[in-house]
């Protein structure tokens, strides 16, 4: 494994890193988070001219980049900045629409890449557990299109959205695999309606409603009944970019809490001097190695075989579950009192870090996914044994 990176991501590094740093200090993105649409839109388009977005997306989709390890610098980078622009809607739904959509629904990839429009995901439900086959969501034939009905729940800015990828039943049981499609609906789509709110970590979400809503034939994404490989293989590329993010806002909280013990000083002398406090640093850094090696190897394996993959994937998604929430509590409490408060950064990140424990599946749910996926292995290994 190479874990070198090519000379265009070093770039590509080099210049979110200072974008970042420069241009989207903290008080910025605090009062993007709390806008009405949760991000700011000129920042959207600022990030699709330095080319951000394009790094999401392969070249014969309108990007220049598309691989594992451009999609982990991209989000790693936004990670340490905290950045609320909706990125994470633009990878899952722009690689939906890029690997399963049609010539028209590929034809808003165009806009998403260049940062003129947003899309969104909307796959979760609210007896759903982070299940992506579990769909109550329905879409009938209707004369010559869809029919959807049902409700999405905690749509990443989907109040701000100008389309979204939608999961819905159009057979089998409710936690069938097969009989799962998805659909293109855009946001001016007659019987669709949002109830938004704020998040707790920044930006906004919003409640998906969809009442006979009247879609054409051609807004099927995708094939019909067979829609959930491409929907855990879009919902991949969002757990690399969530495990990637999380990395980067870990590396910024420990080397703040780092900064803090080697400047607070107690009883005459740096706190970082006591032994038991750099114990539990060191502790901290083994377990951000650890992070990174997982975010690594789920890098590498994103264009492997789907057992494979799955298995990098929810074992990263585990591992930056386990340590986030480690690491945030730790740099809260090692800041002391000041930790706790609205005004440093720090406190934020820790949210952030809670927070994507929770998107596209917990550590719980990804612990046993890793295990129900580790007993297909070996059964399909068997198999090609006897074989």
């Amino acid at each position: 494994m190479n874990f070198e990176l090519t000379d265009e991501q070093r770039m590509l590094a080099d210049a979110l890193a200072r974008f970042v740093s420069e241009q989207y200090p903290f008080d910025t993105r605090q009062r993007h988070a709390s806008s009405s649409d949760g991000f700011d839109r000129a920042m959207w388009r600022r990030f699709g001219e330095l080319g951000a977005i394009g790094a999401l997306f392969l070249p014969e989709h309108g990007g220049f980049g598309g691989a594992g390890d451009d999609i982990a610098v991209v989000f790693e980078h936004l990670g340490r900045g905290l950045v609320v622009e909706p990125f994470l809607g633009a990878l899952v739904a722009g690689r939906a629409i890029a690997l399963g959509g049609n010539e028209t629904q590929r034809a808003w990839l165009g806009g998403l890449i260049d940062g003129e429009t947003v899309a969104t995901f909307a796959f979760g439900e609210p007896n759903s557990r982070y299940e992506l086959a579990r769909v109550s969501t329905s879409a009938a034939r209707a004369n010559d299109g869809w029919r959807l009905n049902g409700e999405k729940a905690v749509v990443l800015c989907g109040e701000a959205a100008d389309g979204f990828v939608v999961s819905a039943r159009t057979s089998g049981a409710v936690d069938d695999e097969q009989g799962i499609s998805l659909f293109w609906v855009p946001r001016e789509t007659p019987g669709l309606a949002l109830r938004g709110y704020p998040l707790i970590d920044g930006g906004r979400g919003a409640e998906l409603l969809l009442r006979e809503v009247a879609l054409p034939a051609d807004a099927l994404l995708g094939p019909l009944d067979g829609g959930f490989a491409l929907l855990e293989t879009a919902a991949g590329f969002g757990l690399l970019a969530l495990c990637a993010e999380a990395l980067g806002a870990m590396e910024t909280a420990f080397a703040a809490t780092l900064d803090y013990l080697r400047t607070r000083r107690q009883f005459g002398v740096p706190i970082g001097s006591f032994q038991a406090l750099q114990h539990r640093m060191a502790d901290l850094a083994i377990d951000l190695e650890q992070a990174r090696s997982a975010v690594i190897n789920a890098a590498a394996a994103l264009d492997t075989r789907r057992l494979v993959r799955e298995r990098a994937l929810s074992a990263a998604k585990y591992t930056i579950g386990q340590v986030g929430t480690r690491l945030s509590r730790e740099a809260v409490q090692l800041h002391g009192g000041i930790g706790m408060t609205w005004e440093l950064p720090l406190a934020h990140y820790a949210k952030r870090l809670v927070m994507i424990d929770h998107e596209l599946g917990d550590e719980d749910h990804h612990l046993q996914r890793y295990i129900a996926l580790g007993i297909d292995a070996a059964q399909a290994s068997r198999q090609d044994a006897t074989a």
